[in-house]
């Protein structure tokens, strides 16, 4: 039943995706050509024109949603989620466009058709269709999540949810599905060994039985999906979990004890012929690393030109309020642990940490001076890193960097901590922009950075990009998020 309703709004959001597609085209055209808005210069291409690549855009669209995981069905998929994998699809096929039809007017129009328009599409009406695209798809997948919302808010078609595991990874779970019910689910209860003894729940939810009755807690409440949050040391019941949710045909869902062990995505490796696990790796790699190398470099030397003028105002301001260097050089640690020098705007006095030695910065240092206070919270003192990220010691998003005299203390005292240089440091990252940033608690950071290196996606850095901008301007304020 679960399947054939996946399928049905994966066929629903296709037809759809391909549709809106279409009046996206038409409809940049009209606005370009007919609407009067944008002066037309050289003529009115005929609209039959257009009409021989509405087919094409109709199929391209689907197929960029597709890569942009657009079409796998998942009820906690955010809104922000949404609106990055439909722009960043939509510029895919935006690009692919482009390409496709520059390659087919030069290779398979004939000579006799050459120069007649065949084809051709004007660079201004794939920009009107990003974005006429983008709020059309958008928005018709906000009226299907409307949609659903009002339904599970009146209790209809909730998934109802078992959670095995009543410590704290349990009730973790619990708290995020009461925090957000906008998803469709609902807690039946908790399974538990301890149930023998102990029928107290949490927050309402009684413990209903213990692990070895999961099946008959299943069939008994109606279960859609079980939840198994167990710590590691009693992860031996699991399989018994599994097996009975495999009996019932009930999806089964491991949250991992992040608390306790922390790996990076695992992959299947062969071993002439046996199976290893690498528990350490990295989607960020071949023509993945390439793509970001190269998007670090565009942003970056774009950046860095864009805002000579203002950068070269802060340095002269930092000149004339406080004596000393403009620039601050320290040296940090990114990929694979390799040192080097970044660079930002000094913002304490000259010397500060002469009498200290390195210690932790907090938002109310007595070492900053004015300016480098104002500079501090806007995070305009960080803006000298896109030289490094120009030069490659950087990107543009990623864990922060540390400096080794604390990468030395944290990693004895934090053992998964050094997992955070598998990918090169950034000047913004996942934890910055969930609030976990500056003095606060460096295992949610680095729980936060090795979520960021094993879900990594060209989406996510976007994502990032975009919160760091508008909160970094803020527009929106957030606390550390759970």
């Amino acid at each position: 039943m679960v399947t054939r309703y996946k399928r049905a709004l994966s066929a629903y959001y296709v037809v759809s995706d391909a549709l809106l597609g279409v009046v996206a085209f038409l409809g940049a055209y009209l606005l370009r050509f007919t609407s009067g808005l944008i002066p037309v210069t050289k003529g009115v291409p005929p609209l039959e024109q257009y009409l021989m690549v509405v087919p094409f855009v109709g199929l391209l669209v689907p197929v960029a949603y597709y890569f942009q995981g657009l079409y796998s069905v998942r009820r906690n998929r955010s809104r922000v989620d949404d609106f990055f994998a439909v722009f960043v699809g939509s510029v895919v096929a935006v690009v692919l466009g482009v390409v496709a039809t520059l390659y087919f007017q030069a290779y398979y129009v004939p000579a006799a058709m050459k120069g007649r328009g065949a084809f051709e599409v004007s660079q201004l009406v794939w920009a009107l269709f990003l974005g006429v695209n983008v709020v059309l798809t958008f928005a018709s997948r906000e009226v299907v999540r409307q949609t659903f919302e009002r339904r599970w808010r009146a209790g209809l078609g909730l998934k109802r949810i078992l959670i095995v595991g009543s410590g704290e990874l349990g009730r973790l779970v619990a708290d995020k599905i009461f925090a957000h019910q906008e998803m469709g689910y609902q807690v039946v209860g908790f399974v538990d060994d301890r149930a023998e003894e102990d029928h107290l729940g949490y927050r309402g939810l009684p413990l209903l039985g213990t692990t070895a009755e999961t099946g008959d807690i299943c069939l008994r409440e109606r279960v859609d999906q079980i939840y198994v949050a167990l710590p590691l040391e009693a992860h031996h019941r699991m399989l018994d979990v599994i097996e009975a949710g495999a009996r019932s045909l009930i999806d089964v869902k491991i949250v991992p004890d992040l608390l306790q062990f922390i790996a990076l995505r695992a992959r299947i490796e062969d071993l002439d012929g046996v199976p290893i696990i690498n528990l350490n790796d990295v989607p960020l790699q071949g023509l993945s690393a390439l793509a970001k190398r190269g998007i670090d470099f565009a942003v970056s030397a774009a950046g860095l030109i864009l805002l000579a003028i203002p950068l070269a105002l802060v340095a002269l301001a930092i000149k004339l309020t406080s004596p000393g260097p403009i620039f601050y050089r320290q040296e940090r640690m990114s990929l694979d642990g390799s040192p080097f020098a970044v660079y930002k705007f000094r913002s304490m006095y000259h010397e500060a940490e002469a009498a200290t030695g390195p210690i932790w910065a907090d938002d109310e240092d007595p070492r900053c001076t004015p300016l480098g206070r104002y500079l501090r919270r806007f995070d305009i003192d960080e803006l000298p890193q896109l030289w490094n990220v120009l030069r490659g010691d950087m990107s543009l998003v990623g864990p922060r960097p540390e400096r080794p005299y604390f990468v030395e203390q944290f990693k004895h005292r934090y053992p998964h901590y050094m997992l955070r240089h598998k990918v090169k440091s950034g000047i913004t990252g996942w934890a910055q922009v969930n609030g976990w940033r500056g003095n606060t608690s460096l295992e949610k950071r680095i729980e936060f950075d090795l979520y960021y290196i094993e879900n990594w996606s060209l989406n996510l850095d976007t994502k990032i990009l975009w919160l760091t901008l508008v909160r970094g301007l803020g527009l929106y304020k957030q606390s550390p998020a759970p």
